[in-house]
């Protein structure tokens, strides 16, 4: 055993080492039931650190769709780590227009401060789409003022959790995704479909923006940054990003930046 050398009997170890054993036992099997799936998916840390939190958020969901990783070929695995590992956190400019695919749309309603009140209030709201409520109207009118629209008299708004462009990228707002944290590229507060009389509907997300920390811009190697006061609209095709960005373990507000493989 590993632990058992030069006389070394501590308990934690050797616990460690039996529970990896059982892991690895596990993760060689050719067939997976349900309850083994969510058994991987279970940490107490919520894997934050950014190297070890690969199986729990993009493994375990290549498994259930195409089953045991053991079979896999080269050519398919390095297939499957593209969808389900660069695609999500690449979202590329493009001068011609793109598909988007809406999911799960959360809000409709005329715009006005009463509805946007009203809503901000739902108790299905996380904190970060509560706070894209607050900012909703002044970022709206600093948009709309930017394409030299003077009102904004019966816009139609739309909010969605998530959206899929044509390129298979997935933006999404919510902090968690299927009961477990998702790591997002960008701040996403609100993802968004606008439509004004006689204009065509406009796709936006309201983002908040990361900032280098000052103090310490760079840790391990790695980009330090914090989330910033600075909240705007911004089309959801001029979103182009191949970071991960990643909470810091035992931190408040700050964020690691893994830079993945082109």
């Amino acid at each position: 055993m590993v632990f058992v050398v030069d006389d070394l009997q501590i308990e934690d170890l050797s616990e460690v080492y039996v529970k990896w054993n059982e892991m690895y036992l596990l993760s060689r099997s050719e067939k997976f039931k349900e309850s083994d799936l969510e058994n991987f998916q279970i940490s107490n840390s919520h894997l934050k650190f950014p190297k070890l939190h690969s199986w729990i958020y993009h493994i375990v969901d290549t498994i259930r769709d195409y089953g045991a990783i053991n079979g896999y070929t080269t050519e398919t695995y390095e297939s499957l780590h593209k969808t389900y590992v660069k695609i999500p956190y690449r979202l590329r400019k493009t001068k011609t227009p793109m598909a988007f695919v809406y999911t799960a749309k959360l809000f409709d309603f005329d715009l006005s401060e009463s509805m946007i009140e009203q809503n901000k209030k739902d108790s299905n709201l996380d904190k970060k789409m509560i706070k894209g409520f607050e900012k909703f109207i002044d970022c709206l009118k600093v948009y709309l003022n930017i394409l030299n629209i003077i009102s904004a008299e019966g816009c139609r708004i739309k909010i969605y959790s998530s959206v899929t462009l044509k390129n298979g990228a997935i933006l999404r707002t919510k902090n968690d995704f299927h009961h477990r944290p998702w790591f997002s590229n960008i701040a996403t507060l609100l993802i968004t479909e606008i439509r004004l009389p006689n204009k065509s509907p406009m796709h936006l997300a309201l983002v908040q923006w990361y900032d280098f920390i000052e103090e310490t811009p760079f840790v391990y190697g790695c980009p330090l940054l914090r989330l910033v006061e600075v909240y705007n609209f911004i089309e959801i095709e001029a979103i182009e990003d191949t970071i991960h960005v990643v909470p810091r373990f035992d931190k408040n507000n700050e964020y690691f930046v893994m830079k993945l493989d082109r």
